[in-house]
């Protein structure tokens, strides 16, 4: 251990800014899917002038930074591929900087959570475009635009770097860059194509360009109106090419649909009409009243699960906007395509309550049982959405036999990104045990009662093995991917003339290669 360094950053952070524990650093060398080499140590900054020093004084001694913000990374995100390398933890950079109502942007420190951020602006009447994951009451804005996010507001807005106008970057040797009109010497950071696209540089960059420091997005009025609706299919293809359809007119906020075998899963977790909190936010949360609510909430006690135990293939979405006739309009033409594809209306209970609690605590990173869970996923153009995911279930047919002898309960999320793009994420869950992380991150409640398992190799090597059969079939279909970490072949995949320009950048940027290396298959151990 560098004890000069270490007293150096501990003089700049202070003693709770620095942690050279084994426990702290096993949990910070961790994702959800997989265990990294272990660090050297975690630092933990809380303003953008410390974490420039700190990277610098990092820089000088040559140490290798992995910044992580809210670990909810299932690709390698942030985890050292070996030795010498500390984490940065941006976690603890929690201000809302400017929420700045003439303007309508909003600036925020790397570590402020979409949850944390969501409930700042809607107490002021306003919300950013994109408005967190469904992890968004532990993920970070930072980490999620170095990963990049779908979810709320996705299917009208896009994923949450569309949302963004400005960053606060510092490079690897602590230099603090601003991009957007944030750039020019009087600029304020409310636009992003100022010249050449900088901001979209930092972007989806898997956190190796550069240490988001922090960020500001666009905001909208908060929508006063929204609706929900819930329909059903026999069959996948029905299913999917519903789903297609819909994505392109950008009606639905949210737009998204559970195969039969992620229903079920979803359904075993808990009653829908059990949690009383959940309820207690549908009656009170409803747009529309009191009254509303209490319609709302009564329809979610009578339904409970009955209105899942036989569904097939589910659809869900939620429409909003600024008057009841604009939603009605919206609500109106979506029922029309689905009723074209044969889907039939079932409650909508669970876009309902995803609504009223878009930010739950992040149980489902377990399985039902206390299972180990993980996704994999894949964003192809919509047009190739229903054609992927027949090849999807072409290749789990196959794969059956040995995952039912390891007990593997696979199923699959699809979801739509704007008008053109179709999101596919295949989940598995199976029988493994559980690492410190899991134990940080899920109710100990939940804990409580779950199962542990025993350690469970050979069935993590087949889950290993599907999800790279996964992402063989993504790569036919020349799949985008959000966090692309350590996991996905982006590198491998690209051109020999990207190839040249990624690395020339990451060259200019990081010339020894100490941001977050071997992320996005660059400078591999």
């Amino acid at each position: 251990m560098n004890k000069p360094l270490i007293d150096s950053l501990t003089q700049l952070l202070g003693a709770d800014g620095l942690s050279d524990r084994e426990a702290d650093r096993a949990l910070f060398s961790e994702d959800i899917w997989a265990k990294g080499e272990l660090a050297d140590f975690v630092i933990s900054p809380r303003t953008t002038e410390q974490l420039a020093e700190a990277v610098r004084v990092a820089h000088r001694a040559k140490i290798r930074l992995n910044p992580r913000g809210g670990g909810m990374s299932y690709t390698k995100g942030y985890t050292p591929d070996r030795d010498g390398v500390a984490m940065l933890d941006l976690s603890q950079m929690t201000d809302i900087i400017e929420i700045n109502e003439a303007d309508m942007t909003v600036t925020v420190q790397a570590g402020v959570t979409w949850a944390q951020l969501y409930d700042a602006l809607s107490a002021k009447g306003l919300r950013t475009p994109f408005w967190g994951p469904l992890s968004g009451l532990t993920s970070t804005i930072g980490g999620g635009l170095s990963q990049n996010n779908a979810f709320f507001g996705a299917g009208a807005h896009g994923p949450s770097t569309d949302s963004v106008t400005s960053l606060t970057v510092v490079l690897a040797d602590g230099t603090i860059v601003r991009t957007g009109t944030a750039a020019s010497e009087k600029g304020k950071p409310f636009w992003r194509q100022y010249g050449p696209d900088l901001t979209g540089l930092f972007l989806s960059d898997a956190g190796s360009f550069g240490y988001k420091a922090e960020a500001t997005l666009r905001l909208i009025p908060l929508p006063t109106h929204e609706d929900h609706a819930s329909f059903e299919f026999d069959d996948a293809s029905s299913w999917s090419k519903a789903m297609a359809e819909m994505g392109r007119l950008g009606f639905a906020c949210e737009l998204f649909g559970f195969d039969p075998n992620l229903q079920v899963v979803r359904m075993t977790r808990a009653s829908l009409a059990s949690d009383f909190k959940t309820l207690g936010n549908v009656v009170t949360k409803a747009k529309g009243g009191l009254l509303r609510g209490i319609k709302d909430g009564a329809k979610v006690v009578l339904s409970g699960r009955s209105f899942m135990d036989d569904a097939a293939y589910s659809l869900h979405w939620m429409v909003e906007g600024y008057s009841e006739g604009e939603v009605a309009g919206k609500m109106r033409r979506l029922k029309e395509i689905v009723s074209r594809h044969a889907g039939r209306e079932i409650e909508n209970s669970i876009p309902k309550i995803m609504r009223t609690n878009p930010f739950g605590p992040l149980n489902s990173i377990l399985g039902p049982q206390g299972e180990r869970w993980v996704p994999i996923h894949g964003i192809v153009p919509m047009g190739d959405g229903p054609a992927c995911v027949a090849a999807m279930d072409a290749m789990f047919a196959t794969m059956k036999p040995e995952l039912d002898k390891h007990d593997i309960v696979t199923g699959y999320l699809l979801t739509t990104l704007s008008t053109n793009g179709f999101l596919v994420e295949p989940v598995f869950i199976w029988p493994e045990e559980i690492h410190p992380i899991h134990e940080q991150t899920v109710e100990p409640g939940v804990l409580k009662r779950a199962k542990r398992f025993e350690a469970n190799p050979e069935a993590t090597a087949l889950v290993t093995q599907a999800r790279q059969n996964v992402m063989d079939i993504f790569t036919d279909f020349g799949a985008a991917h959000f966090q692309i970490g350590r996991t996905y072949p982006y590198h491998d995949n690209m051109s020999e003339e990207a190839k040249s320009v990624l690395e020339g950048i990451k060259a200019l940027l990081d010339p020894d290669g100490l941001v977050n290396a071997g992320a996005l298959g660059l400078n591999r151990a």
